[in-house]
């Protein structure tokens, strides 16, 4: 099958932001959604019934939101525009005494108990997984940068498949599971691979290859549509973005932008090589199985494998060389504070760690941490 590759300006930018809805004193989740984004769409009078607002979705589940950008040339315009539409569901949550939370999990809200969005999408999908399906009370933050040619789709889907480790790392957000620390930094990374089509990608050495299985998995009923292809990073042909998904929630706007800025950098840094006539290194899918593993498992703390002949580095400290090293390219792309701000989260600590610390300082209540993760939404982090 032909796969046409939408026309986009190179190094463009777009975010998606997962948000939990949850009651504003229990902390537990709230599956109230459907109110929510009515009352968004009351506001709107161009919106008709049915219309969904063009920057707050609808998720798979009930207790969900989705914040969606427009296209943007920044990392601060991606926080800008995010920043008004939590402002917009806000007016509507703050009277319901809901209150917004980011990580990759709830750490105590039973997953079984979240009810689905009435869907038919959503039900073939919950059908089809069953108990792997009913566990996927997750959120996470997915990155978009343009690519102005098709053929550098896959080549830069390599280069972000080589940072794998460090986007898991950073973000990992998701210790506590079911009301279980799981001993992971991110159970979200592991859990979510359990979908079919979900996971790493694989790497094609040709547009050709990549055409030839999407037409594979349609002849044998495993999609319905391009989308379900869910892979931890992808190519989005009808928008002509690669779409980095690997990240668990973020707790903040601030991280957000951080993430945004480094995923523009490095899909930028790449570009510029192939446009350049070089190549992008790959490493072997064993490796970068490896070092999946090793990022949700260990996440800051995690030695990973650097390249094809098993080099290793603790991950920090190869982020921070990465950092130095994009610090012209996020000079030309005007986000140079927002990736400044990965090394404000290599200092604070990742998500994982602080919810850890704060169920430490509290006797190990984890209604403490999903109200100090609203805390940290509505003002920014704590430290």
């Amino acid at each position: 099958m032909k796969i046409d590759f939408a026309s986009s300006r190179q190094s463009t930018l777009g975010v998606e932001w997962e948000l939990a809805l949850v009651d504003g004193k229990t902390g537990e989740l709230a599956s109230v959604a459907s109110q929510v984004l009515r009352g968004v769409a009351s506001r709107h009078p161009e919106l008709n019934e049915d219309d969904e607002h063009p920057h707050i979705k609808q998720e798979l589940l009930l207790n969900t939101v989705e914040l969606v950008t427009g296209v943007c040339e920044t990392a601060a315009q991606a926080k800008e525009d995010l920043s008004r539409s939590v402002a917009a569901v806000r007016e509507i949550t703050d009277p319901m005494g809901v209150e917004l939370f980011c990580a990759g999990s709830h750490p105590f809200s039973p997953p079984q108990l979240q009810p689905v969005t009435d869907k038919a999408r959503y039900a073939k999908l919950i059908d089809r997984t069953q108990w792997w399906g009913r566990q996927m009370v997750i959120y996470g933050v997915h990155v978009h940068v343009g690519l102005d040619r098709r053929d550098k789709a896959l080549p830069v889907l390599d280069g972000l498949v080589n940072y794998f480790p460090h986007f898991q790392a950073l973000s990992a957000s998701s210790p506590f599971w079911g009301g279980e620390d799981t001993g992971y930094a991110s159970q979200r990374a592991l859990m979510f691979q359990q979908l079919p089509t979900a996971g790493l990608p694989f790497q094609f050495t040709s547009w050709e290859e990549y055409e030839s299985y999407v037409q594979d998995m349609f002849t044998t009923g495993v999609i319905d549509t391009i989308s379900e292809i869910r892979w931890d990073i992808r190519p989005v042909p009808a928008l002509g973005t690669i779409e980095m998904r690997i990240c668990d929630g973020l707790a903040t706007l601030e991280e957000v932008g951080a993430i945004a800025a480094l995923t523009q950098c490095l899909v930028d840094e790449f570009s510029t090589t192939l446009d350049n006539g070089g190549t992008i290194p790959t490493m072997p899918p064993w490796h970068v199985q490896e070092n999946k593993w090793r990022a949700a498992r260990y996440g800051l703390d995690a030695i990973i494998i650097l390249d094809a002949a098993g080099r290793e580095q603790l991950v920090t400290d190869h982020l921070l060389e990465t950092l130095n090293r994009l610090e012209p390219v996020a000079a030309k792309l005007r986000c140079s504070d927002e990736l400044a701000d990965v090394e404000k989260i290599i200092r604070r600590g990742a998500g994982y760690q602080r919810q850890r610390r704060v169920a430490a300082e509290n006797g190990g209540n984890l209604q403490a941490v999903v109200l100090d993760l609203v805390k940290q939404m509505r003002n920014g982090p704590t430290a």
